[in-house]
């Protein structure tokens, strides 16, 4: 089951960089559209399984596999830095597309991955927002400056 979904995690520098409202916007639909197959995978799953909230930490619990997998060094542990631009780039991409799903489950889903994010990062007690109130909060000029 979500096999590669490591390849979510492709150019957070660069999906991070210079967000405004307009990059945000394209950057969602880049990255809704390159992963759309994991979003099906997961909201499937979860909804074919009697025990939602047991599926839900099994799919956080694989992300999560996925994040260390590809992002952790010799010691087995991520550096401050890059967990730092993990968990921005958790807030702003992923907990969003999967509240797109507009799954049933989509909710339980993001709090379960929030939980586990928790547990299994240090300094990662994140939380999650739509994808509406996220882009609501860019102002494409700063004091009329930008």
């Amino acid at each position: 089951m979500l096999d590669h979904v490591e390849t979510m995690f492709d150019n957070i520098p660069g999906m991070l960089k210079k967000l405004k409202k307009r990059s945000y916007e394209s950057n969602m639909t880049v990255f809704r559209e390159k992963n759309q197959m994991y979003f099906a995978e997961i909201t499937d799953y979860v909804d074919g399984q009697e025990n939602k909230e047991g599926a839900c930490s099994e799919i956080a619990g694989l992300l999560a596999d996925a994040a260390e997998k590809r992002f952790a060094g010799s010691n087995g542990k991520i550096k401050a830095r890059q967990q730092a631009d993990l968990n921005f780039f958790m807030i702003y991409y992923t907990f969003p597309a999967i509240l797109l799903t507009e799954n049933e489950n989509a909710n339980l889903i993001a709090q379960s991955l929030c939980d586990e994010w928790g547990k299994r990062f240090k300094n990662s007690n994140i939380s999650y927002t739509d994808y509406d109130s996220i882009y609501n909060t860019f102002n494409e000029k700063i004091l009329g400056i930008f």
